[in-house]
């Protein structure tokens, strides 16, 4: 299973420590996107970053669309199926087919060896709400669930 999660908040006044998790995350912007695999040091880091970030599973359709529209190869190019084919040697004709088999995770994305490791998002339409509380309460951070597709199509 595979988790998406996103910098909601700046590095203004930040802890050294929360700064430091933030940067293994690979969170070194706001509104910067990682796809990561659910593993108890993931959610380890994720618990200590939870004041500046959110998270959630997202589905199928959305990797699929975040790699298409937002995932870039070394020198800011476009990924594209002839890439993909390429660099699996065959193996996956399509980048739905490696998506499909990267959230199962039967192959990691080292395969796509130019494949930049963060997404770069706009900022969501209609805004994060309040940056400063957590989503159950209307604010930004948190554990969105499966909620986390429809912040990420806002900033897409």
């Amino acid at each position: 299973m595979k988790l998406a999660i996103v910098r909601v908040r700046g590095s203004i006044g930040v802890r050294t420590g929360i700064n430091q998790t933030l940067t293994y995350l690979r969170l070194d912007r706001v509104n910067h996107c990682v796809v990561v695999d659910d593993s108890p040091t993931t959610r380890g880091m994720i618990k200590k970053a939870k004041d500046y970030i959110t998270w959630g599973t997202p589905s199928l359709d959305l990797l699929a669309a975040m790699l298409k529209k937002r995932g870039q190869l070394v020198g800011n190019k476009p990924i594209t199926d002839e890439y993909v084919k390429e660099s699996t040697g065959g193996k996956y004709k399509t980048i739905d087919a490696f998506v499909k088999a990267w959230a199962d995770s039967k192959e990691t994305t080292e395969l796509l060896p130019d494949l930049k490791p963060v997404f770069r998002l706009h900022p969501p339409r209609k805004g994060h709400g309040a940056i400063k509380r957590h989503v159950t309460i209307g604010g930004a951070l948190g554990d969105r669930k499966e909620e986390i597709d429809k912040l990420i199509e806002r900033m897409i």
